[in-house]
């Protein structure tokens, strides 16, 4: 912003900008970087489908209210620990799907890279599924699935993979991206969920 040494100044001798000519760039709408639980309703879909319908509504119930928020192990840690929503163990050379019963807000030049815990590739050789997550700025509140973070694994390692609930089985770490110049996306609006910017 331009100084005006030798222009106008206020009463108190303050130099002035002639806001005219250099106008006040436009508000930028403040930045949420936040995890939440999802709905209890969106919860129990996802985990009545988890559990193949052999649930009551009062388990599913007492899993949501142990719903542990991420949080980071250390000060600095880059990742936030995710929990496990329920116990469970993946034998060797087979896969699972978790729904961790979390969505995350990011900025909108964020979003949330979903990694194994170092722990877990070294001692098990298990991975992700899809290698690395990524949860977009507008996956958040979707109308599909409100942005329900599932985690997918597969055991690549000779024996079984357990993990209590409560326990870190994952970790999620917020990333900045950037765009080219010429960007055009195609579309302004994610209307699904896992998948959907694909079609």
């Amino acid at each position: 912003m331009p100084f005006f040494g030798r222009g106008r100044r206020n009463r108190f001798g303050t130099p002035q900008v002639d806001m005219e000519k250099y106008p006040m760039p436009p508000t930028v709408a403040p930045c949420k970087r936040k995890f939440e639980k999802v709905s209890f309703e969106q919860f129990y879909k996802d985990m009545k489908k988890f559990l193949g319908g052999y649930a009551e509504e009062s388990e599913i119930q007492k899993l949501y209210d142990l719903i542990k928020l991420p949080r980071r192990a250390t000060t600095y840690s880059a990742g936030y620990d995710f929990f496990a929503p329920i116990q469970f163990m993946l034998p060797a050379d087979k896969t699972i799907k978790i729904p961790t019963g979390i969505k995350v807000h990011c900025c909108r030049n964020e979003f949330l890279a979903i990694h194994v815990r170092s722990s877990t590739g070294f001692k098990y050789n298990v991975n992700l599924l899809n290698a690395t997550g990524i949860i977009d700025h507008d996956f958040a509140n979707n109308p599909e699935n409100e942005g329900h973070i599932w985690m997918g694994f597969k055991n690549h390692g000779e024996g079984e993979w357990a993990v209590s609930q409560g326990e870190a089985f994952g970790q999620g770490i917020f990333m900045k991206y950037a765009i080219t110049d010429d960007d055009e996306p195609k579309s302004e609006e994610r209307v699904g969920g896992i998948g959907s910017s694909s079609k």
